[in-house]
């Protein structure tokens, strides 16, 4: 059943998305209608595949439109829906780099500048800048790699472990970097590990005050947190499942977790009204400068469906439309959120599974349907680095 309803237009169906991402700016009036019917399709495969639960928000020119499936919690078999929390990963690493491009707003931050200029003696080369950290281009190795090899023991043994940001960057220094600095994007949580390091030297606050201060609160953001290290979600939230490496073995409830392992790349806590709310504000040049939002969209190519800012992901879906935003991935969730480059159309989306590829995959088809509509086109596999693009992006699985 499909709903639609005035301002609010609640389009409620069954079901709902995760993403893909586009690649052609273009105006959010001149978009296709979101294809509903397809993307309820979506969301059923990915629940067929092994999600307990799916679900996705369309926020579009003031109307909203959503669809859920499944279960937010296996145990109670309560339905899941589009109010609930849940954890959103490596979005995160939007709000991290908001609050640095809000710093360079305020004569505090240079992107070009280097690291060492404001951390002395952190990094082993002075030569990798600002901007390179947020663009995952700095050479730093990726410590998640280590951390999760093997999938449930690594998540089991981080869990409820609290690591200072010092901890975990050593963990990537132990290795050789991946690249010269600058020269070549290669995704690495370190990268967001030295940048909540840069937001709490520079601001003189925590990273939980800046996101308050500088974007939950002025945006009234009821469902977003930064807990870390406690390791509940508050309220009405989603359970997360991960799926074990070895085939046809149960489900493990994610839920709780310290997330410490990710802190400023990975541990904040929201929904998909808030996630969609969060991005218009961004796109729409609410929450800097537009200068510093150019900055943001200066995109680097990852493959030919792709491409990388500062904290910032654009996908390029089959319409030639490009969509802004990022995926996250963490232990039990899989979450895109994305919005036209104008940020008047927004889709959040999540599963509440990860590790799991074909799930992942599918998902990215939800934004092809809430994009392009009808005029999406059918691909084939998803891009290889779609497979571990946030946990562990180095660890290769079946």
């Amino acid at each position: 059943m499909t709903h639609l309803a005035s301002r609010s237009a609640v389009l409620g169906t069954a079901l709902l998305s995760l993403l893909t991402v586009p690649a052609h700016a273009a105006s959010s009036e001149s978009l296709p209608k979101p294809d509903l019917a397809a993307l309820q399709g979506v969301l059923r495969t990915a629940v067929e595949q092994g999600a307990p639960g799916a679900m996705a928000r369309i926020d579009d020119h003031g109307s909203v439109g959503w669809a859920t499936v499944g279960v937010a919690d296996r145990t109670s078999g309560r339905a899941l829906g589009t109010a609930d929390r849940f954890r959103i990963g490596s979005v995160t690493k939007t709000f991290s780099a908001v609050v640095l491009m809000q710093l360079a707003d305020e004569g505090k931050l240079e992107l070009d500048a280097s690291v060492d200029h404001y951390l002395p003696g952190l990094l082993p080369d002075s030569r990798i800048t600002v901007r390179q950290v947020l663009g995952h281009r700095s050479g730093l190795y990726d410590y998640s790699n280590d951390m999760f090899t093997k999938t449930v023991p690594g998540f089991e043994a981080v869990r409820t472990k609290v690591f200072t940001y010092r901890q975990l960057l050593d963990g990537s220094l132990r290795h050789a970097r991946t690249n010269a600095p600058g020269a070549a994007y290669a995704y690495s949580n370190t990268n967001f590990v030295v940048a909540g390091m840069l937001i709490e030297e520079l601001s003189g606050h925590s990273v939980r005050t800046e996101y308050e201060n500088r974007i939950f609160k002025p945006l009234k953001l009821r469902d977003t947190f930064y807990l870390h290290p406690g390791t509940k979600i508050p309220g009405r939230h989603a359970q997360g499942y991960l799926t074990p490496d070895e085939t046809g073995a149960p489900l493990v409830d994610a839920t709780e977790q310290t997330v410490s392992w990710a802190q400023s790349a990975g541990a904040v806590i929201s929904s998909t009204r808030d996630l969609n709310t969060f991005l218009s504000a961004l796109l729409g040049g609410r929450l800097m400068s537009s200068a510093q939002l150019k900055q943001m969209e200066r995109m680097v190519r990852v493959d030919s469906t792709q491409a990388y800012g500062l904290g910032l992901r654009r996908r390029d879906l089959s319409c030639g439309v490009s969509v802004y935003g990022h995926t996250g991935a963490v232990q039990g969730y899989y979450t895109y959120a994305f919005a036209s480059k104008d940020g008047r159309r927004s889709l959040t989306a999540l599963a509440t599974t990860s590790n799991n590829g074909a799930v992942l995959g599918t998902m990215l088809g939800t934004l092809e349907s809430a994009f392009c509509g009808k005029q999406a086109k059918v691909r084939r596999a998803v891009p290889a680095v779609d497979r571990h693009e946030d946990v562990a992006p180095g660890v290769v699985r079946d």
